[in-house]
């Protein structure tokens, strides 16, 4: 919310009190209305049902004293297996009377998800494995995300990336320019056959034990 600009109060100046600028509005979040009509069904079902080969990545969303946000959206975007991002449209089924999301098709491969947390802060997405973008043979695989939460004015970007290929890291334009120790916010980790974990940390925690997220600005 905008703080108010400092003014003079007229009617108390009328009433004999002194005038004099106002204490300015304190900053104000908006929502959370994340809950209300952007979930939709089979949000987290980016593969089709039954696809093989797929891989499941979970885990939760916490705050900088490492609690968990309960009504976080999460969004996720992935390159197609042929590196290409532009995605499927047409894989939601809809009512044909009311027009209301009925879930996906389970047949095309659109590269977006969009899920929401539980109250215990946790998400979880069905996928095909990450492939990098055609045309960047620099680029390790990963996850784009988008997150938006509690207390955000803005949404939040981050990725996912994954273990086993350790050949890409030092090549890939964004792994290569930070510290280990922060690159390693953004590798998801295994966590059982075709299971991957990846928690996110919106802030550092106080006793320096979890590191923030990478989050990144796109200009």
């Amino acid at each position: 919310m905008p703080r108010a600009t400092p003014r003079h109060d007229r009617s108390c100046a009328a009433a004999g009190a002194p005038a004099g600028p106002l204490a300015p509005t304190p900053a104000q979040t908006i929502g959370p209305f994340y809950g209300y009509a952007l979930p939709f069904p089979g949000g987290g079902q980016i593969a089709p049902a039954g696809h093989p080969g797929t891989v499941t990545v979970h885990g939760c969303v916490r705050d900088g004293e490492g609690a968990p946000v309960p009504d976080a959206l999460l969004e996720f975007w992935q390159a197609g297996p042929d590196g290409g991002r532009t995605g499927a449209p047409g894989s939601l089924r809809r009512d044909p009377a009311t027009g209301a999301a009925l879930g996906r098709n389970g047949v095309d491969f659109t590269g977006f998800g969009r899920v929401p947390t539980d109250a215990d802060g946790r998400y979880a997405v069905h996928t095909r494995p990450a492939t990098a973008p055609a045309g960047r043979p620099d680029a390790a695989p990963y996850l784009a995300v988008c997150l938006f939460a509690r207390g955000l004015l803005h949404h939040l970007f981050t990725r996912v990336y994954f273990p086993g290929h350790p050949a890409d890291r030092p090549t890939d334009p964004l792994l290569a320019r930070l510290p280990a120790e922060r690159a390693d916010t953004l590798l998801a980790r295994p966590d059982g056959p075709g299971r991957y974990r990846f928690d996110i940390r919106l802030q550092r925690s106080a006793d320096g034990t979890h590191e923030e997220t990478v989050f990144l600005a796109y200009r």
